[in-house]
């Protein structure tokens, strides 16, 4: 499976990744385990994917919880989350 996978805000900086196509070769994963394979990378990964930094994911620019299913084709996002005022 092929997806793209965006980065936003802290994750941006401190991964210095913006976007990365990927090619799985499972047909696919959930969100959780898809941070789970690419905390794999290291130290900085994990705590950013995995630690007590809370990220958000989306798919096809759809928020979604991390037992979202990731399919062939799609775009995920992971960013921190937003507040407003």
């Amino acid at each position: 499976m092929k997806i793209k996978i965006l980065y936003f805000a802290r994750l941006k900086e401190t991964l210095k990744f913006s976007a990365e196509d990927l090619d799985l070769a499972d047909s696919e994963m959930s969100l959780i385990q898809l941070k789970g394979l690419l905390a794999k990378r290291g130290d900085v990964w994990q705590q950013m994917l995995l630690g007590n930094f809370k990220v958000r994911g989306a798919i096809n620019h759809q928020l979604v919880d991390d037992h979202a299913r990731i399919v062939d084709g799609d775009e995920v996002a992971f960013f921190p989350p937003v507040t407003g005022g």
